[in-house]
């Protein structure tokens, strides 16, 4: 049985919300609460989920996108263990919702990663002999021979089934980094290239490019949120929650804009790239020696 196709194509992006509050840990991991993976249904196709601080305190965002034909889980989060980061089985069961209400037969699951650092990648295992799956490695060789991605600036696409995102090269914080627009959303998921949080920059020079990138990419396109992989800010400008912190009550909102994007473009230049740490309002960019 074959449920009618979802048109994708619209000249706006569809209404969606980001009125969520996140799980984010507890005073006491050991006596946390919160369910392993907190799932969020920005619109009906569209997933954010997020991992419990007490099982990692990287607590990474996940993103799952529904196409006619398949859908991409963009990182696979910090944790190896099904028993403690249920993550197959959580998007097993998504996937299973979805298609009550969208008959399908075949569907197929695409496992991308926005880049390869551990606490992005962790969860691959759990997919391993799933059927119809595809797990694309992490690295730069492979997930960008797998999307056509060549040289950074030029976006390239990937058809879920009318659902087609672009993709787009942003190495910097990695050097496989990719970010992921959904023009049916508006969505942009640059990963830890852009997030309220510690900007980590490995490569100076290729940062300052993507950033030229995106600011460029996003001029030409409606974008609705910019979404990374982490929250690490306080609500108070310029002051974040130190490294391994396990409980983050006064959290900013995930969500940012690309006027955000030409504030840390603008901030790039301000510091000179000179190594070190410089706190800015919303991010703290991180020059690595």
């Amino acid at each position: 049985m074959t449920a009618p196709r979802v048109d994708f194509t619209s000249t706006t992006p569809a209404p969606g919300t980001m009125d969520v509050r996140w799980i984010h840990g507890s005073p006491s991991a050991k006596h946390n609460t919160d369910p392993d993976i907190q799932v969020h249904a920005y619109d009906e196709h569209t997933i954010v989920l997020r991992q419990n601080k007490a099982v990692d305190y990287e607590a990474p965002f996940l993103f799952l996108l529904f196409g006619n034909d398949r859908a991409v889980l963009l990182d696979t989060g910090a944790t190896t263990s099904p028993e403690h980061f249920p993550l197959r089985r959580t998007v097993d069961d998504l996937i299973s919702r979805r298609l009550a209400g969208h008959p399908r037969d075949d569907y197929e699951l695409l496992v991308l990663h926005t880049h390869a650092h551990g606490d992005h990648i962790a969860g691959d295992t759990q997919f391993t002999g799933r059927d119809n799956t595809v797990v694309v490695g992490a690295d730069r060789a492979t997930a960008w021979a797998y999307l056509g991605i060549g040289e950074p600036g030029r976006a390239v696409p990937l058809d879920l089934g009318g659902r087609v995102l672009e993709c787009l090269a942003t190495p910097g914080h990695h050097e496989a980094a990719i970010t992921f627009y959904d023009p049916y959303t508006g969505l942009l998921l640059t990963g830890d290239t852009v997030y309220p949080g510690r900007l980590y920059i490995n490569d100076a020079a290729a940062f300052r490019r993507t950033l030229d990138d995106l600011i460029r990419f996003t001029g030409t396109r409606p974008v609705t949120h910019v979404l990374g992989c982490h929250i690490e800010m306080t609500t108070e400008p310029g002051v974040d929650y130190p490294i391994r912190t396990t409980y983050q009550p006064d959290e900013p909102p995930l969500q940012m804009t690309t006027q955000q994007l030409r504030d840390i473009r603008a901030a790039i230049d301000e510091t000179g790239e000179r190594p070190g740490r410089h706190p800015f309002a919303d991010f703290i960019l991180v020059y690595n020696d």
